[in-house]
């Protein structure tokens, strides 16, 4: 397949898969650091829980509104012009956070981070829906996405608690905001503008309704089911490296090796199911996956497990699905609901629902019951949330292979002839 770049230069598919692959890895890095190294920066600011959680929840919530506005926005003018700029100031901000000098400035540094991230998931699925064959299509998006595994869940632990116990947590932000400048270089050298088949409101010529998006079945389906994953994805991240450190009693180093044996199964799902997903459909691919994945944070509040840490690392690399299902609940099951030009607003109104209460509220809560309750309450949370993404998949409509779904979809009328 050729993707034709503004200009008329030509572009491969494997091109466009390994760029935006990087690009999205050093998005969920310069994120996900930022909890990692929750043990250097509690005992320095004497933070409580619910701060730990709030400065989670804080990026969560600027990450919603931003990436609505932007994915919107680039279904209208276009998704490159927007990336870019989105990589670039990213990396700024989160090397700034390395510089705070309290709690208030740490804080203000993570809201504007997510602000400057938030466009990045809508559009970088949008743009790798929009240049896919529907048989490689959920291949291609699993393999973009699994990047927040391999970069943000396994590479993330491991550089930032290694960085940070040698030279301080201040260089652990610095070392991680290095890929998403080279990612936005990348994105401004290679990355290219797919041809759709049209922006909405310009060459459809059909108005923007963003009321009729919404009432599409398996978009607002997926927003339950996108909160209920991050949901598991955040609360386990904001508080499993507290909670192995505080109430295990092992070291950070220890903690960043198990949340990176849960990031290499989780890439290794994003590569996997997704792809399986366009032979055996939407719906079990998701089943499988949120079934495995409920046992990540359930193993980590049993404590014969961490009298063997092989066998822990090694139940958290087979069961953590995670890429996998964002792939499917967040972007392929919405905008597979929704024609071509809306991918973005889907995708982007998915994620603002999931982030504002699934990676903004419960965190917090999870962060005040761990005050009274103690810090294993917040894994049975992260349990519950993906619980809910199997129960959804009982009530998911016109989920399949993606020839069976649109033949179902245009039967419901949720996509044009």
């Amino acid at each position: 397949m050729k993707l034709v770049k503004s200009g008329g230069q030509q572009y491969s598919e494997l091109v466009l898969v390994a760029v935006l692959f990087f690009a999205w890895g050093a998005i969920f890095l310069a994120r996900m650091s930022g909890l990692y190294l929750s043990p250097f920066l509690a005992p320095e600011f004497h933070l409580t829980p619910p701060q730990c959680g709030l400065l989670g929840s804080a990026l969560a919530i600027s990450w919603a509104f931003s990436g609505l506005f932007f994915g919107s926005l680039s279904d209208r003018i276009g998704r490159r012009m927007i990336l870019i700029p989105c990589l670039l100031v990213s990396a700024a901000l989160c090397a700034g956070c390395g510089l705070a000098r309290n709690f208030p400035q740490l804080l203000l540094l993570r809201i504007l981070l997510g602000l400057a991230e938030g466009p990045a998931w809508p559009i970088l699925n949008a743009i790798v829906k929009d240049a896919s064959p529907e048989a490689t299509r959920g291949r291609n998006v699993g393999i973009v996405v699994s990047a927040a595994a391999l970069v943000g869940l396994a590479a993330a632990p491991l550089l930032a608690t290694q960085v940070a116990s040698h030279l301080g947590w201040r260089w652990g932000f610095f070392a991680a905001s290095v890929p998403a400048f080279v990612a936005g270089l990348l994105v401004l050298i290679y990355g290219p503008e797919p041809e759709r088949s049209g922006f909405a409101g310009t060459r459809s010529g059909r108005e923007w309704n963003f009321l009729a998006i919404l009432r599409r079945r398996n978009v607002w389906l997926s927003c339950v089911g996108t909160t209920g994953f991050m949901c598991w994805l955040f609360v386990t991240h904001s508080f499993a490296p507290l909670y192995i450190t505080e109430v295990a009693h092992q070291t950070s180093s220890t903690a960043g090796f198990l949340i990176a044996a849960t990031g290499v199964g989780s890439f290794l799902s994003g590569l996997i199911f997704p792809a399986l997903s366009d032979k055996i459909g939407r719906k079990l691919g998701l089943r499988i996956m949120a079934s495995l994945s409920v046992v990540v944070p359930i193993a980590l509040v049993i404590p014969f497990l961490y009298s063997h840490l092989w066998l822990l690392g090694a139940i958290l690399l087979v069961a953590n699905a995670g890429q996998g299902v964002s792939a499917l609940i967040m972007v392929l099951i919405p905008s597979e609901a929704v024609r071509p030009e809306y991918a973005g607003t889907a995708i982007g109104l998915a994620v603002f629902i999931g982030e504002i209460v699934g990676a903004t509220l419960l965190p917090l809560l999870s962060g005040k019951l761990a005050q009274t309750y103690g810090l294993g309450i917040t894994m049975w949370i992260a349990a519950a949330g993906m619980i809910l993404v199997f129960l959804l998949t009982f009530v998911l409509g016109g989920v399949g292979p993606p020839v069976e779904a649109r033949t179902q979809n245009l039967k419901e009328g949720l996509l044009d002839h």
